[in-house]
């Protein structure tokens, strides 16, 4: 298992990380979720010891991840580490070497990601020769070459097209299938709600939700209702006690209702208006969730 325990870390009065923890089990897929600046790198760093914690450690198999632990691991960092005049086939091999492979088993590695990441025809080109998506599948190979036993990847799928995005998702999901544990960051939360086991939320350096998609929505259960009533009026539901109006939309309305609101009520306000075509609880979606656990509780802000 790879553990996040207690991971504190300040730069002199500005707290990035307050007790960080989460657990990734092998064979699983984490996300990592949180606005700009939330610190999500800042975990990762420490992670791969290129920062120092305050307090707390990283663990694989019960064990420090230390600097022999870590050359197992597979990493993708924010910002992209790339020789931009080596030649794609060439880059993939040095990073195959520098995590021990000998040169006839990284060559054939290389070869291997090369091609299966859709990079085959231009393995003889220079990096900077490539566009911002192929140097990331290029940097994703490299993550990947020397079979790692872990992988953390920060934010893998950003500048990449749909037919990378579906390349990418394949090739992860084929590495959870083979046991090992993938911790991945992003804000496109469409890609985490469909490919993770579970997920983290981070805002202000703390963990704010932790669980699969399913428990966080369950905790949340009970608080979206859809409405659609094809004839009413627009506003019909505002002056509803313990109700707000989160979408209203030629007839179809999606409600918040606060722990004590009558959703029977809002129903027979509906029917005051004619006729009701769609009345159920919806699940949030994992949007709607990460908006609601980030929200400043100080604050109206929301983080998208």
């Amino acid at each position: 298992m790879l553990e996040f325990d207690g991971l504190r870390k300040s730069y002199g009065a500005d707290q990035v990380l307050d007790g960080v923890g989460f657990t990734v089990r092998p064979g699983s897929m984490f996300g990592f979720c949180g606005a700009n600046g939330a610190g999500k790198t800042t975990t990762m760093r420490i992670a791969m010891g290129l920062v120092v914690p305050d307090a707390g450690e990283v663990r694989w198999l019960g064990r420090p991840l230390d600097q022999q632990a870590r050359r197992r691991v597979g990493y993708m960092p924010e910002e992209r580490g790339l020789y931009p005049k080596m030649k794609v086939g060439e880059q993939v091999t040095y990073f195959a070497r520098l995590h021990g492979l000998d040169a006839a088993a990284a060559a054939r590695a290389s070869a291997e990601w090369v091609e299966r990441l859709g990079l085959g025809a231009r393995k003889g080109d220079p990096v900077e020769k490539l566009s911002l998506g192929n140097q990331q599948r290029v940097q994703l190979a490299a993550a990947l070459v020397s079979r790692p036993e872990v992988l953390i990847l920060d934010e893998p799928f950003s500048g990449l097209d749909p037919v990378g995005v579906d390349s990418l998702a394949e090739a992860l999901l084929d590495q959870v299938r083979t046991g090992v544990p993938v911790v991945f960051s992003s804000h496109q939360l469409d890609l985490v709600e469909r490919l993770c086991d579970s997920v983290g939320i981070l805002a202000r350096g703390r963990m704010v939700a932790t669980g699969t998609v399913e428990e966080l929505r369950r905790r949340e259960a009970g608080r979206l209702l859809r409405v659609v009533a094809p004839d009413a009026a627009p506003g019909w539901a505002t002056a509803l006690p313990g109700v707000r109006v989160v979408s209203e939309q030629a007839g179809d309305t999606l409600l918040e209702l606060a722990g004590d609101a009558d959703d029977q009520a809002v129903l027979a306000a509906a029917l005051r208006t004619g006729r009701v075509t769609h009345f159920a609880w919806r699940d949030p979606t994992l949007v709607e969730l990460f908006r609601g656990a980030v929200a400043d509780p100080g604050t109206d802000e929301e983080a998208a």
